[in-house]
């Protein structure tokens, strides 16, 4: 087996995994009403080019090799750090998940009974659900050796992230106000203790 073709195995998997950890909490959403919704164009963009990034563009290069001009030659040591890298994302995603329970949420939403959860990864970043996005973007240059495919994940993340953060925390301070406040204090966005 190639190394190149070893990476879009992992990327793949890393995928499923993504989507095994999601789909449940995905179903528990449904169940929680929401309070407040303040899903706009912008959170709708940058889903979308998170979802163009760093799923559909990588899905169609690794089922046909489109775009081919932008491969270069898959280095095994590149390949395994990404697959580390791919295993941090995932775990950090679950964590993330796991702690805020039912005030998880796709979008920009305050749900019945929502809590400012803080443990956990929380207690590190504000944001670990993005640390994630940028770490399994950063796999997935690293696992697919095609410059326009890895640059296409971060390029997604960013574009989520920047339409995004700014939004969740003022819906965050209106909803928890001096609480949030302290806390942001106390955190940095998504990468402990430097942003």
């Amino acid at each position: 087996m190639s190394t190149a073709l070893a990476g879009k195995i992992l990327w793949v998997l890393g995928v499923v995994a993504w989507y095994v950890v999601r789909y449940p909490f995905e179903r528990r959403a449904r169940r929680v009403q929401v309070v407040t919704s303040q899903r706009t164009l912008s959170d709708t963009v940058g889903l979308a080019a998170a979802l163009l990034g760093m799923a559909a563009l990588p899905a169609i290069h690794v089922a046909t090799g489109f775009p081919s001009f932008a491969d270069y030659s898959a280095n095994p040591w590149i390949v395994a750090l990404g697959a580390i890298i791919l295993v941090t994302a995932l775990w950090t995603f679950r964590r993330s998940h796991k702690e805020l329970g039912r005030n998880w949420s796709i979008s920009l939403e305050i749900r019945d009974q929502h809590k400012l959860v803080s443990g956990g990864p929380y207690a590190l970043v504000r944001h670990p659900m993005y640390t994630s996005f940028l770490l399994l973007a950063l796999g997935q240059a690293f696992l697919l050796s095609n410059w326009v495919i890895g640059l296409a994940g971060l390029l997604g993340f960013a574009v989520l992230f920047f339409l995004r953060v700014d939004e969740e925390e003022r819906m965050m301070l209106e909803a928890f106000g001096p609480q949030y406040r302290d806390y942001m204090e106390r955190t940095k966005r998504i990468i402990p203790y430097v942003y």
